[in-house]
């Protein structure tokens, strides 16, 4: 007997969040939406998602009587011998068989009376979407031909200077002809909040002209705020997704129903992966440069699966990534993510929605995934499974430093992307309490500066004003664009904001204002400011001031500095380990597995975003979050796609993970931040807990000389060694072997163990992808309380049928210990080839 899964466990119910920092064919249709209201006298129902026994259209292995396997036109043998994959009648053949037994399932159990779907699942997931009550999905779930019955999750919303940072200009782009073939045909999909199809990083005027692609076989939804036209070749497609989310406050007039994205996180990442080049980026009539996205030529196929306010349901995130891989993706892109693991199955490995990713993969398709907003802290990333490609958040070498001179010639550096005040002259300094009128208002704190009906105008006037940056800033009662409003309507010159505390600083992210202001982050630099303004200005024995004698004038912040400096992992970014299960015990899977930019990150918008408050009626923000670091690395995958059209996803993946940087251009290590006594981030030496393999390294990633290839029986067989057969069998539709051996036998660029008791053995096959054989010397920087050896640690790998090797590695446990430790493997080769591979251990016994 099975039983439902509600979402219930460890000690709360499981909410998938979309982390800031987020499953088609016009003939073969994979997922049905309709729309019903149950009547007041309806029992309560709930949407649940349930897993037929027959295997999806990928997987099909053919041994229906009647019906030839489908799964073959997914396969890495079969596109290497295609010049494109085609969705052929076999397909469509078995796509109605699966509906059609489905059906009967559903009509013996519900009789005559029927059922309403929500959505019928094919592609990645043999399964429906249904409003069920709870008996009914406790009843289903005995049926003999169910494999699951799950309950729906909640989900919620999860550049300029990046091309050049990662040297996309005089790099990469070049193997392309330039930015104007970055990318050419290929196709990134983005589950995410729609699309601002008018944005000038998605236009084709001006550009070369894109043609039709045979190999997409999408369309795009057509509504009166998403007018014909707006799939434009560049957008090749937009769909949306919403008959889930129906249940829980949909509102047309606000959420759309259609692609367009009212809430611009959307918008925002399909700029960075694949936004037009050479946009010019102006706000406040400044000009920040020009915006481009990693793959500017790549089409943008649209998924609309979350909605401002309230997010969005798995099931529309489902039916998303369904329809993506059906209408013939190359990359998904999702910058979103669960704020904890989920509960309901054995391993996090297997929830529907990384079953559903998991045969994204057997299809060909490469899933991207933010890793998770919730660090510094240890077991917080959120993307769990080996067979999706997970991103950590760097800080690029970009600062928005300011000054503030003060009238005795003392300079206080702070920061702001603001305008300095006028001409060069001084400024008298007014604190925002000297300028209250009257009482104030109890529920306005005057040092906020929210509402200019608290001051005297005429005090203020012509003056810098002093403001307090609290908390309120940070949880969003008090905002930076209400302080410039305050300002502008009292006729001050300028605006300083100091800090009630290091906490509240730390907090602080510059966004472009309109006036001048300067934000002093630290204690010392806003006490600096405080006793200055105290000394000069005169009081009298009640506290009423006699004269305003402090002056200061503020610089130009709208000047960008850049340091060269490598990346640093963002303080927000979440860390490993990974964990296995709702129980949050860890496991042999690095995640993490790279890092790229996602702080501060300049892209599209949309006018009528409502989550970034600064950004109001703008078409560009700067926004921070694995979010925007998650495109950059869809960006540059659909570049290595284009370039090794034959490479599988873990290619891909390896390419991109083993060639990542772990040090700086001084070969220093690279760092991570985290907090601080004082509030301001605190660095020390960055793991792969934090980074993964490292930061992004376009250029090398272009040319690793070896990978490491995990193909899909590979990963059930992982599934095997962590889960009961019955369970794979289920998920999978395959069987274990006999012996189904340890996770960390998985051919994956990296090596990890949440527990090492003595002496382990772990094989991992290179492939070659070089065009000529290469000798290789392997060393080892070890950890303190574990040693990794190899065998053979020297080997020359050929070409052709000789271009693969196996290295044994001994990893063996010197002194124990339940801090993690980490050791790193490094491949060197005679033609200057070098990749490296991390090694991570929590705990260690010695017996």
């Amino acid at each position: 007997m099975r039983t439902p899964e509600t979402g219930r466990g460890w000690q709360r119910v499981t909410i998938w969040m979309v982390v800031l920092a987020a499953l088609g064919l016009s003939l073969l249709i994979t997922s049905e939406a309709k729309s019903y209201e149950p009547t007041e006298a309806s029992p309560k129902t709930h949407v649940y998602m349930v897993v037929f026994d027959q295997m999806p259209v990928v997987t099909y292995n053919g041994k229906i009587l009647g019906l030839r396997g489908t799964a073959k036109y997914f396969s890495e043998r079969w596109r290497k011998t295609h010049k494109r994959a085609h969705v052929s009648d076999l397909v469509k053949k078995y796509n109605a068989y699966l509906i059609k037994e489905q059906d009967k399932i559903l009509n013996e159990f519900f009789g005559f009376e029927g059922c309403e779907k929500v959505y019928r699942y094919t592609h990645l997931v043999n399964g429906v979407a249904l409003s069920l009550t709870d008996d009914e999905a406790e009843r289903l779930a005995e049926h003999p031909r169910v494999e699951r019955v799950q309950k729906s999750y909640r989900v919620y919303p999860s550049t300029v200077h990046t091309p050049d940072y990662l040297n996309l200009h005089k790099g990469v782009w070049s193997q392309f002809g330039g930015p104007v073939g970055a990318g050419e045909n290929m196709i990134i999909g983005i589950v995410d909040t729609g699309i601002d199809p008018t944005h000038p990083s998605f236009t084709t005027r001006g550009q070369k002209l894109y043609g039709p692609l045979r190999k997409y076989r999408g369309r795009c939804d057509v509504a009166k705020e998403f007018p014909r036209g707006s799939c434009n070749g560049k957008i090749i497609g937009a769909r949306f997704f919403n008959a889930a989310i129906k249940k829980g406050g949909f509102n047309a007039s606000i959420h759309f129903a259609s692609p367009l994205d009212g809430e611009g996180h959307g918008t925002h990442t399909a700029s960075i992966a694949a936004g037009n080049y050479g946009v010019p980026v102006i706000m406040n009539g400044a000009n920040f440069g020009k915006a481009s996205g990693v793959a500017p030529r790549s089409r943008i196929a649209v998924y609309k699966a979350l909605y401002r306010h309230i997010g969005g349901f798995i099931p529309d995130v489902i039916a998303a990534c369904d329809q993506a891989v059906a209408d013939g993706v190359d990359i998904l892109s999702l910058s979103l993510g669960p704020n904890s693991p989920p509960s309901g199955s054995s391993t996090t490995f297997l929830n529907v929605l990384d079953i559903a990713l998991l045969n994204a993969v057997k299809a060909n398709v490469l899933v991207v995934q933010a890793a998770g907003n919730e660090g510094p802290y240890p077991k917080t990333v959120t993307s769990f499974s080996p067979w999706v490609l997970s991103v950590a958040a760097g800080v690029d070498d970009r600062t928005f430093r300011n000054t503030m001179v003060l009238g005795n010639r003392q300079i206080i550096k702070g920061t702001g992307i603001a305008p300095p005040t006028r001409g060069g002259g001084l400024y008298r300094l007014i604190l925002a309490q000297d300028a209250v009128q009257g009482r104030g208002d109890p529920l306005l704190s005057p040092s906020e500066c929210q509402s200019p009906k608290l001051y005297n105008n005429l005090l203020v006037r012509g003056k810098i004003l002093i403001c307090t940056y609290t908390f309120d800033f940070v949880y969003g009662g008090s905002t930076m664009q209400q302080l410039v409003k305050t300002a502008k309507s009292l006729g001050a010159a300028g605006v300083t904001v100091v800090v009630d505390s290091d906490s509240s600083g730390q907090k602080f992210e510059p966004v472009p204002l309109a006036i001048p202001v300067i934000v002093l982050p630290t204690s010392a630099d806003s006490n600096i400011l405080l006793s200055y303004y105290n000394r000069f200005t005169k009081k009298d024995r009640k506290g009423k001031i006699l004269t305003f004698g402090a002056t200061a004038r503020i610089g130009n912040g709208q000047t960008i500095t850049y340091t060269r400096s490598a990346q640093r992992v963002a303080l927000f970014s979440s860390r490993g380990p990974n964990v296995k299960d709702f129980n949050f015990n860890e496991a042999d899977i690095l995640k993490p597995n790279i890092m790229a930019p996602g702080y501060m990150i300049w892209g599209a918008w949309t006018p009528i975003g409502t989550s970034q408050a600064a950004f109001a009626g703008q078409r560009f923000a700067m926004i921070s979050g694995t979010s925007m670091a998650t495109p950059h690395v869809a960006g540059l995958a659909a570049l290595l796609k284009w370039k090794y059209p034959t490479w599988s996803p873990s290619a891909l993946v390896s390419a991109m993970t083993t060639t990542a940087d772990v040090a700086d251009r001084f070969g220093r290590p690279l760092q991570a931040q985290s907090p601080s006594p004082d509030g301001s981030p605190l660095l020390q030496t960055a793991t792969p807990f934090d980074m993964g393999g490292g930061a992004l390294n376009i250029h090398a990633a272009m040319n690793p000389g070896l990978i490491f290839e995990t193909g899909y029986l590979d990963y059930v067989r992982f599934l095997c060694s962590l889960s009961t057969p019955r369970e794979v069998l289920g998920a999978t539709k395959m069987s274990c072997p006999r012996l189904a051996g340890k996770p960390t036998d998985l051919n994956i660029p990296s090596i990890t163990f949440a527990n090492l008791v003595k002496t382990v053995y772990v094989a991992r096959t290179v492939t070659n992808v070089a065009a000529v054989a290469e000798k290789y010397t392997i060393s080892i920087t070890n950890a303190p309380d574990f040693v990794v050896t190899a065998n053979p640690a020297v080997f020359t790998i050929g070409v052709g049928r000789r271009n693969k090797q196996t290295i044994v590695f001994t990893v063996r446990a010197t002194r124990a210990s339940q801090a993690s430790s980490f050791a790193r493997i490094t491949f060197k080769g005679s033609l200057s080839h070098v990749i490296r591979v991390p090694v991570s251990v929590v705990n260690k016994r010695l017996r």
